[in-house]
C-alpha cells in the first residue's frame, strides 16, 4: 500500500528539479519528509492592526492604500512605499527589488503587509515585509490560523514552504500517516493521533494556545516528540542488534593482573566501581562486541575502571588501545597508566598526531611483537 513516504515532493504543483534539489538540502524528498519538516515558531497574522497604534518593535499585520512610491537614492538605493489607513501611515522599504515590484506597488493600490516595526528616515518602517497587493478578505475569526515559520535553506522563502506544506496536507485524507503508538497509550497521556498532530502543527487555529505552541508544550507537539523518541529508540535497538550479530573474541578473565593492580592502589574501589567492573568483565567475556557507556563525574574513578578492563584484555592475551579526544588528556592517561601498569611488567607506548616518521616507527615496531607479561 502506497504511503506518503513513497510520493516524491516533485508531485506537488510548482516543484521542479531545481526546487527539489533545494528541498533535499533540508532532508525533504517525499511528502512525508515535508510534513515532518515542522515549524520552529508561529506568528499571529489573524488581526489587522491600525497604523496609528503601532509601536517600535511590534510585529503585526497592517493594511492600507499606497500613497506614493519613491525610488530613494543614497548610500543604498531603496524602494520606499508609503501606506496609509484611517489612523496614520507607515513605510515599506525594500533594498532589494525589481521592476515588477515597483510597477505593482503604485499609488492607490491596496496592500496588506506583515513585518516588524522599526524606526526609519520616514517614520515607522517595515524592512522587506511580506505583502499582498489587492489581498483577499481576512478569514472569519473561527477560520483563521496562526502562521507557521519553518527552518529554511538558501533559495527557499517562507511563503513557498508554507504553500507546499498546505498542498501536502491535502494528501493526508487519502494517505494517512501510520500511527505506531497504541490508542490506549495515547489516551492515557491525552495525546492526539499522529495525523491529527501533524495537521495541527502546520495549521494551528487562531484560538490555539500560542504560549504552548511557542514553548513546544502543545499536546500535538508532545505527540510528535513521543514519535521522535520512539523512532530514536527503535533505531538504537536496530543498531545494537546489528552490532551484536557480529562475532568478537571472548576475553575471559585469567591470571592475577587485576588483583595485583588493586593491591598496588593506595585506595580501595567503591561499591559502584566494583559493580561496573563486574558488568564490564561479563561483557568482555562474551563472543559478541560490548556496547557500554560508563558515565561519572570528574574523579569518580572511570580511569581505574578502564585500567581494570585493559588488564582483563591483556590477561586474555590481547593488546589494548586507549584513545582520548585530546593530546593533553592522552598524555595524562599515559602517565597514569605508566605508574599503574609498568610495575606489573606491562609495556606501554604513547602515540599522538605529532609523532611522525622515524619516531613513530620506533614506537610501533615493539608493539607489533609485544608478548603478555608472564
Amino acid at each position: 500500500m502506497m504511503s506518503l513516504d513513497d510520493i516524491a515532493v516533485t508531485t506537488l504543483k510548482g516543484v521542479g528539479n531545481a526546487l527539489a534539489d533545494k528541498l533535499s538540502k533540508l532532508g525533504i524528498r517525499s511528502l512525508q519528509d515535508l510534513l515532518f519538516h515542522l515549524p520552529h515558531r508561529y506568528e499571529d497574522r489573524t488581526r489587522i492592526v491600525s497604523m496609528g497604534n503601532l509601536r517600535i518593535g511590534d510585529v503585526g499585520v497592517v493594511e492600507g492604500e499606497v500613497m506614493k512610491t519613491d525610488l530613494v537614492m543614497g548610500r543604498r538605493r531603496s524602494l520606499q512605499v508609503t501606506l496609509k489607513d484611517h489612523s496614520g501611515f507607515v513605510v515599506m522599504r525594500f533594498f532589494h527589488f525589481n521592476a515588477a515590484q515597483k510597477n505593482q506597488l503604485t499609488e492607490g493600490a491596496r496592500v496588506r503587509c506583515f513585518g516588524e516595526v522599526r524606526p526609519g528616515r520616514a517614520g515607522y518602517e517595515f524592512y522587506h515585509p511580506e505583502y499582498q497587493v489587492n489581498p483577499p478578505p481576512m478569514p472569519a475569526q473561527g477560520e483563521a490560523t496562526l502562521t507557521p515559520v519553518y527552518p529554511l535553506t538558501e533559495g527557499i522563502q517562507q511563503p513557498r514552504v508554507r504553500a507546499l506544506c498546505q498542498q501536502a496536507l491535502g494528501y493526508l485524507k487519502r494517505y494517512p500517516i501510520r500511527d505506531w503508538l497504541p490508542e490506549e497509550l495515547l489516551a492515557s497521556y491525552q495525546l492526539p493521533g499522529i495525523t491529527e498532530a501533524v495537521e495541527l502543527v502546520h495549521s494551528p487555529p487562531a484560538n490555539a494556545p500560542v504560549h504552548l505552541l511557542m514553548e513546544g508544550r502543545h499536546p500535538a507537539q508532545q505527540r510528535l516528540v513521543m514519535e521522535e523518541l520512539l523512532a530514536h529508540q527503535l533505531s538504537l535497538l536496530q543498531v545494537r542488534q546489528q552490532v551484536q550479530a557480529r562475532e568478537a573474541l571472548p576475553l575471559l578473565p585469567t591470571g592475577d593482573l587485576p588483583e595485583r593492580f588493586l593491591d598496588l592502589l593506595p585506595f580501595s574501589l567503591t561499591g559502584a566501581q566494583r559493580q561496573v567492573m563486574t558488568e564490564i568483565r561479563q561483557d568482555l567475556s562474551q563472543p559478541v562486541p560490548m556496547l557500554r557507556l560508563v558515565q561519572g563525574d570528574v574523579g569518580s574513578g572511570k580511569t581505574v575502571v578502564a585500567a581494570l578492563a585493559a588488564l582483563q584484555t591483556i590477561g586474555a592475551g590481547a593488546q589494548v588501545a586507549l584513545m582520548a579526544p585530546t593530546e593533553i588528556l592522552a598524555e595524562q592517561h599515559y602517565q597514569n597508566f605508566r605508574g599503574w601498569l609498568e610495575p606489573l611488567g606491562i609495556q606501554l607506548a604513547w602515540l599522538s598526531g605529532k609523532i611522525k616518521g622515524k619516531a613513530r616507527k620506533e614506537t610501533l615496531e615493539p608493539l607489533a611483537v609485544a608478548k603478555p607479561p608472564w
